[in-house]
């Protein structure tokens, strides 16, 4: 053995080994043993898509600002997951789409419907629907971060919302609507499919960006030579843009049971997201020995919110809630945790800041669940169900996740242009501003088009409720609508599952989807106003408060944009996943 081999070999032995045998837990404390350490994604596919130049050969400051970045090969547990969510999300929005017609209009009449609360009546319903799915994942994190883990967790809860799926369909069978059982039926499903979603949706997204392990830049070299970054960020961003690409193939259920609400009846429309709801939970159990998460840790929740109660009582100093501050300056408090948790703490807090402003954009993409689908309902048809134009929404994001993907962002990318986080949700918002400003005008040429003109939904002056405009010129706002869901929506979710401690992904992934909750009580607020003629002047304004919020979202927020890398690299330093079995 040479010498050069001798001391390698001796490094080996003294600090890689000893490392692999051991990690820090949240305490500061070291467990010894054999700690499971997730494997890459190309070592647990067992191929590789080009090679390293070395073993985990890291790019120098050069190549960083030179090298071409891209995304590192996905595991097989992660394509689990997204058909978990797909099925989940089928449920979901194959259930909600026929909602603003089963709860506004009455049953026997022209249009489908069961209960007849009218338009301010199902938007207003709609709202608490929107509004109860995002607060419960509140509770589904703190039952994972602490308790059970993200695949329990979302097991159980899974068994909930079939419970209230069960609930939905058996009180919209037309025996029930025409003794009365419908809107009692439909609250009780609400509250108990809104348990059960809040459950699934907190630890699904950390979960299937869990499955990939890579947290260090690592050197490729291509099959024609070139050199390129393997970057674990571009990696989870991609993670994400096929995650919400299964959100919104589920979410196209609307056209199935909208469809079926029309030609069949809403028990119809209702049963079929059940069934695929039970694929999906089938594909949760068979795949229960693939999946990798983190293990609970205890109390781990109380230990943030009291690390960040000593950061609020030092004047916003959260590095007096380290171990080392307090033993240099005297120990105030009991610091059971490290230095590197504070250092994440701080670095989920600086998510949380981003995600204030989120529910401005939530109330305007709620107007597509809600009054989009009333707005149609005003207007020529020619056949199809009003409620099947959300649909667009979906198919545009569909057509345009791989465009971004595989095009859009690696162009960006060799030109040099670093797309952040911060840029991307801020056209999230310029381009939410602008389906607002364009539903404005559909409106406006609603109110402007005979026989009803600025009154369609009275049926005293309009008893058929139809204006002479077609349905199609709705198009361009859920265009709109589904493209600046790829800036914004999947940015957030990418932001929060990155930004959050590893032992806190739930939590923190559950403060972005809170955002929602809020966004659908400014919905709720605004609901007596989705009225006529008051709609043009309520679409008027989403658009200018839209659009001055990207604008202030973009000037606090925008230096993060610097700091995007290094808050990034935390994540070398964490705990890593285990199998679900093991944890």
């Amino acid at each position: 053995m040479t010498e050069h081999e001798a001391t390698l070999a001796h490094f080996h032995a003294t600090e890689v080994q000893p490392r692999k045998m051991s990690h820090q837990d949240m305490a500061g404390g070291t467990e010894v043993g054999n700690v499971f350490t997730a494997p890459t994604a190309n070592e647990k596919d067992g191929a590789f898509v080009g090679s390293l130049g070395s073993d985990d050969e890291e790019p120098t400051e050069e190549e960083r600002r030179t090298l071409r970045r891209v995304a590192d090969k996905l595991p097989k547990s992660a394509f689990l997951v997204a058909i978990v969510e797909l099925c989940e999300r089928f449920a979901y929005y194959g259930l909600s789409g026929p909602f603003q017609n089963y709860i506004q209009n009455p049953y026997g009449g022209k249009k489908p419907g069961a209960i007849g609360l009218g338009q301010v009546g199902a938007t207003g319903l709609n709202n608490f629907f929107q509004f109860w799915c995002y607060v419960t994942p509140i509770i589904g994190a703190i039952i994972a971060d602490q308790y059970l883990g993200k695949y329990k967790t979302i097991f159980w809860f899974s068994l909930v919302y079939i419970c209230g799926l069960v609930i939905l369909f058996c009180t919209s069978l037309p025996v029930a609507i025409e003794n009365g059982a419908a809107l009692g039926g439909l609250i009780v499903a609400m509250i108990v499919i809104g348990l059960g979603t809040g459950g699934i949706k907190a630890n699904v997204s950390p979960l299937i960006a869990e499955q990939y392990s890579g947290t260090k830049e690592t050197i490729r070299i291509e099959k024609d030579g070139e050199r390129v970054i393997v970057d674990p960020a571009v990696t989870i961003q991609r993670i994400y843009m096929i995650f919400y690409l299964c959100i919104n193939f589920g979410s196209l259920s609307a056209i199935a049971t909208t469809e079926l609400e029309l030609n069949v009846g809403f028990w119809s429309a209702y049963l079929l997201p059940m069934l695929l709801f039970l694929v999906g939970f089938a594909t949760l159990i068979l795949g229960r020995n693939k999946y990798i998460a983190r293990p609970p840790r205890g109390s781990v929740i109380i230990h943030a919110f009291k690390a960040m109660w000593i950061g609020l009582t030092s004047k916003g100093n959260m590095n007096a809630a380290k171990p080392s501050y307090q033993e240099e300056y005297g120990r105030k408090y009991q610091t059971p945790w490290n230095d590197l948790f504070i250092e994440e703490i701080k670095r989920a807090l600086v998510a949380c800041r981003v995600f204030v402003f989120f529910p401005i954009y939530w109330v305007v993409y709620n107007q597509m669940l809600n009054n989009f689908i009333s707005q149609a309902g005003t207007m020529q048809l020619h056949g199809i169900p009003n409620d099947i134009m959300q649909n667009i929404d979906p198919i545009t994001i569909i057509i345009f996740i791989p465009i971004m993907d595989r095009i859009v962002y690696p162009l960006l990318r060799r030109m040099g242009i670093k797309f952040k986080p911060i840029t991307r949700i801020t056209w999230g918002f310029f381009l939410a501003a602008l389906a607002m400003a364009y539903a404005a005008i559909v409106q406006h040429l609603i109110y402007s088009s005979p026989p009803c003109y600025n009154a369609p939904s009275n049926p005293d002056i309009c008893p058929d409720g139809f204006n002479q405009v077609h349905v199609a010129v709705q198009t361009p706002a859920y265009l709109f609508i589904g493209i600046s869901e790829i800036f914004a929506s999947i940015t957030g979710l990418e932001y929060a599952f990155t930004k959050a401690p590893p032992t806190l992904k739930s939590f923190v992934m559950s403060m972005f989807l809170l955002t929602s909750a809020f966004g659908s009580a400014l919905g709720i607020a605004l609901s007596p106003t989705a009225v006529d003629p008051k709609l043009l002047w309520m679409y008027t304004s989403l658009a200018c408060v839209t659009v001055a919020a990207g604008v202030i979202f973009w000037f606090i927020y925008s230096p993060y944009n610097a700091i995007e890398e290094e808050m990034n690299a935390l994540e070398n330093e964490g705990e890593k996943a285990k199998p679900v079995l093991e944890a």
